[in-house]
């Protein structure tokens, strides 16, 4: 199955054409990685059945681990995962307490080398944990200014934005586990197309708001109308990315992935986080 989830995509990400990326590819007469018959420890050259010694052995031998196996688990992905959001942690901290308000420019930088290094790890083949972690470092140095400069016009609404983000996660994830929501291809597609559609209403206003023009996307009734649709879209994303780590521990993916899921997880959380800053930011204007 061709993963359906942006980050998890390219070339080298979980799954594809119902195979981990590489696995299944070997010439004929070899057998694919990750059969779990492969290299049978019953079966030796000739057909020669094992003596009592060696069984004994074999059945006493401790089970194999993720560490022996090389597979990714769900505690890979959990720790990983842990390992980029306080890395960004750690850097919005800095920025919160180091960059004054009146500078905070300084952070959009950061924000747009945090999108050229996840750009970079999005199109990249092979796994790099060291990019990941700078990408996360980088942006959590931009969301560490720009919520310092929110929260002095609007004291609490950090706070409340990170709530708010836990919220939306832990929601998500017992809608996902629990059935309620199923990742399919009907889903994915109509999901995918109004993400397009929003980034791009978002782009164009940007741009319009660059020129003196504002259509009104970002403050009053229709604000919070794209606010929520913006935070319904993250949530979206979320699902994504737990029906990938899914299927990524479900066909043997190594163990190196857990950092692909992590910084899956990472770009969805960053999403929801922006975007209920913002919903929030025009509620409390409101008042």
């Amino acid at each position: 199955m061709r993963s359906r989830n942006p980050v998890f995509s390219r070339e080298g990400s979980f799954t594809r054409d119902n195979q981990y990326a590489g696995f299944g590819t070997q010439p004929a007469g070899q057998q694919a990685y990750g059969n779990p018959y492969a290299n049978n420890a019953y079966a030796q050259a000739g057909g020669q059945s094992l003596t009592d010694q060696q069984l004994a052995e074999m059945y006493g031998a401790p089970a194999a681990g993720p560490a022996q196996t090389g597979r990714m688990t769900l505690d890979d992905v959990v720790a990983r995962t842990a390992m980029t959001l306080l890395t960004l942690v750690a850097t919005g901290a800095v920025a919160w307490f180091v960059v004054p308000v009146e500078k905070y420019a300084i952070a959009v930088v950061a924000a747009v080398a945090a999108m050229i290094v996840g750009l970079v790890i999005s199109f990249k083949r092979s796994v790099n944990p060291a990019l990941i972690l700078t990408y996360a470092g980088l942006e959590g140095f931009f969301l560490g200014a720009i919520s310092k400069a929110f929260n002095t016009l609007l004291p609490g609404i950090a706070v409340q934005a990170v709530l708010g983000t836990t919220a939306v996660f832990a929601a998500t994830l017992i809608a996902y586990k629990s059935g309620k929501i199923r990742v399919t291809p009907r889903y994915t597609r109509i999901g995918i197309s109004i993400a397009m559609g929003f980034v791009i209403l978002m782009f164009v206003n940007l741009i319009a708001t660059m020129f003196g023009a504002d259509f009104g996307f970002r403050s009053g009734p229709l604000g919070i109308v794209v606010g929520l649709v913006g935070i319904a879209l993250g949530a979206f994303f979320l699902t994504l990315d737990f029906n990938e780590i899914q299927e990524g521990i479900r066909h043997g993916a190594p163990e190196r992935e857990s950092w692909r899921a992590a910084f899956g997880l990472t770009l969805s959380l960053v999403w929801i986080y922006l975007e209920m800053l913002r919903l929030i930011a025009i509620l409390r204007g409101d008042d």
